[in-house]
């Protein structure tokens, strides 16, 4: 993810908290707000010291990155995304981590119409 699609700034990450609408599942809390002014979607991420050490947090933190790229063309855009992750993340892989996001965004209304990623019908 680039910088300008990054929330970076503590203020930024108090702002979300207190305005924000917030859902979860088991494994992580999503909170998001509508920001008219930016137009890409920026995710801020909080990965605790109780998820585990240093390598454990940076795995996770890009577990998430690496899902929200993949998901990027369905998310609605104009909204700034907190997540935080939940002890049960840590012993997740890459593939149970985005389904576990796809089902948190689902939940919190941050897809464009009701296309998620693999329901969408094809041609033949």
């Amino acid at each position: 993810m680039r910088k300008e699609q990054r929330v970076k700034k503590n203020s930024e990450f108090q702002e979300i908290f207190k305005k924000g609408t917030s859902v979860a599942n088991r494994q992580f809390v999503l909170y998001v707000l509508k920001k008219e002014e930016t137009q890409p979607f920026r995710i801020g991420l909080s990965v605790s010291k109780k998820i585990g050490n240093a390598v454990v947090r940076n795995k996770v933190k890009r577990y998430i990155r690496q899902a929200f790229l993949e998901l990027k063309e369905e998310v609605k855009e104009g909204h700034d995304y907190l997540i935080i992750a939940r002890k049960p993340a840590a012993e997740m892989n890459f593939h149970e981590v985005k389904k576990s996001l796809t089902h948190v965004l689902k939940k919190g209304k941050a897809f464009k119409r009701s296309s998620s990623s693999g329901n969408v019908k094809r041609k033949q």
